[in-house]
């Protein structure tokens, strides 16, 4: 059964796509589906693009649930390790 949630926002940042370019990013989609290429049977998928750039200029991400937890305590980590003045 899937949900359908989608989470859009915009994102100010770097990928890597095709090629090993890198490519600004602005928008970030994020849902929880099933998954193209993971070996799982839902994944969170996370989507970085540059609509205007057009369809390649996106890097995906299919990570299990578990997987996903992990990645938002790191991030979290990460973040507090780093003075609040070098945030900005």
């Amino acid at each position: 059964m899937c949900t359908y949630t989608t989470i859009k926002d915009t994102v100010d940042g770097s990928a890597k796509g095709p090629a090993s370019s890198w490519f600004h990013v602005t928008d970030v989609t994020v849902y929880f589906d099933h998954p193209v290429h993971a070996m799982a049977e839902h994944t969170l998928n996370i989507d970085f693009a540059d609509p205007a750039k057009g369809p390649s200029a996106r890097v995906a991400v299919e990570l299990t649930a578990d997987s996903a937890r992990r990645l938002v305590a790191a991030i979290q980590d990460a973040l507090a390790a780093v003075p609040a003045e070098m945030q900005l």
